[in-house]
């Protein structure tokens, strides 16, 4: 299974996804991984903030990509090279 983060600036991300899935874009990296599914979407009002979570999560494990899709939070920050310092004392 392979793994890919993009952004869309469409109304409508279930015709996005179906233009993947009938091949519309053949340079598209998607073109030969078909079937595609959906697994996590979010909208934001500014396209820039949608772009700057696309790049952070394409920099992430496929364990932390897989706590985001689930919407496990606390294993999200376990997952974190930088999260909450810890005071084992």
């Amino acid at each position: 299974m392979g793994d890919y983060t993009g952004t869309y600036r469409g109304e409508d991300v279930d015709t996005r996804v179906s233009e993947h899935n009938l091949g519309v874009y053949k340079n598209a990296y998607t073109y030969k991984r078909r079937p595609v599914t959906l697994v996590w979407a979010e909208q934001f009002q500014w396209a820039v903030d949608a772009i700057d979570l696309e790049r952070q999560i394409k920099g992430w494990s496929r364990a932390k990509k897989e706590a985001l899709i689930r919407g496990d939070w606390d294993g999200l920050q376990k997952l974190a090279r930088r999260g909450p310092k810890r005071d084992d004392s």
